[in-house]
């Protein structure tokens, strides 16, 4: 018997990771400080449902409450074939961080301006994880200049390119 050749590095971060949504609005809306990939407690149905991909994360962020991390409005739909056993869309869900995690990243959260926002939710080996961001909201002016920053760089490539 051969062996098995070792896999060459991908670039991709991690191969078993399957992303089921993105907060795209996060990224412009709020500048990123830190990250932290925490669990989900979900019921069967809301598993099911997520792996149709039609989650929402728009509204949703992240509360600190009697010591455990809580998802608030983030929007699982309805799974159609789990008939009576179906679970509520909008309801808080737990999520799972180690205590020093919870001490580390959600007490940022109550300094001033700060705030924990959920960038990316996706699957990896198999379990629903989050990707929970601890962001400060970004002001109009600063929104502007980011995009004339981005637009600014994309002419200079642009130009270097036409040479």
């Amino acid at each position: 018997m051969a062996k098995q050749q070792p896999k060459p590095n991908s670039d991709r971060e991690h191969d078993n990771e399957r992303v089921i949504s993105q907060n795209r609005s996060a990224r412009h809306d709020y500048e990123v400080l830190d990250t932290l990939e925490c669990g989900i407690v979900l019921v069967g149905s809301e598993v099911k449902s997520l792996r149709t991909a039609k989650v929402s994360l728009d509204e949703a962020y992240a509360r600190l409450k009697g010591g455990e991390v809580w998802l608030v409005g983030c929007d699982i739909p309805e799974y159609l074939q789990a008939n009576q056993f179906n679970h509520q869309p909008r309801r808080p869900r737990k999520l799972l961080l180690h205590r020093r995690e919870i001490l580390k990243f959600a007490s940022k959260a109550y300094e001033t301006g700060l705030t924990l926002v959920p960038l990316k939710m996706y699957f990896k080996k198999g379990k629903a994880k989050l990707l929970l961001g601890v962001c400060r909201g970004r002001k109009v002016h600063d929104k502007r200049e980011k995009l004339k920053k981005r637009s600014v760089q994309r002419d200079i490539q642009r130009a270097l390119r036409g040479r």
